[in-house]
């Protein structure tokens, strides 16, 4: 079967908004050289939804968190997209992070975490230096949470200091961030395809 990728856009912006998205500009091109290895992705826009603030699964009525968790879980590749905002990842992102920690005591009989088998790569893209702290930052989380980080599983965008140009606007992708791009999805769907084949052994293993 191919593998399935999900990925959570987390712009500030909703659907909605008059100004085109520059993270979603980027999840399109990762898309698009992920579909070229088999892979089908699903964009999930986090702003569009009601997540609620909390470290569980389910934080109650009105919470879209569980509806999102099962599309994680149900995909082989985790995509974190977020701009960069006062140097960190945007608060629906951390939102996200927060949210799968859940993830820490949910295991299945053998100790492994729900979220195990699953690989993750990151896209960051903004207007100031700091894709590095951000990448660094989502990568140590989403490992700590369970899931497998690949080689060179970043694919990022910066602007100039002080600037006011979005990736959004650029006329053309620059080279170097294609090559990124298209490293990012060898790998990932590499490990996501050699993980879904062979599960990391349990407690017993």
């Amino acid at each position: 079967m191919p593998l399935k990728a999900l990925a959570l856009n987390a712009t500030l912006k909703t659907s909605n908004a008059k100004d085109a998205s520059s993270t979603d500009r980027m999840i399109g091109l990762i898309d698009k050289a992920m579909s070229a290895h088999g892979v089908v992705t699903e964009v999930l826009r986090l702003a569009d939804f009601a997540v609620k603030p909390g470290v569980t699964s389910d934080e109650g009525a009105g919470d879209d968190w569980p509806d999102i968790r099962a599309k994680v879980l149900s995909a082989d590749i985790l995509l974190m997209a977020t701009p960069i905002w006062l140097g960190q990842p945007s608060s629906v992102c951390k939102r996200a992070l927060e949210r799968m920690d859940a993830f820490l005591e949910e295991t299945d009989d053998e100790g492994r975490m729900v979220s195990y088998g699953r690989v993750a790569a990151v896209a960051v893209v903004g207007n100031e230096d700091g894709a590095h702290h951000v990448s660094a930052e989502l990568f140590q989380a989403l490992n700590d949470v369970g899931f497998t980080i690949p080689a060179n599983a970043v694919a990022y965008w910066v602007g100039e200091a002080m600037g006011s140009t979005n990736f959004v606007d650029l006329d053309k992708v620059p080279k170097v961030v294609t090559k990124a791009v298209d490293m990012l999805a060898r790998n990932t769907v590499h490990l996501a395809g050699l993980l879904k084949a062979k599960q990391y052994p349990g407690e017993g293993g």
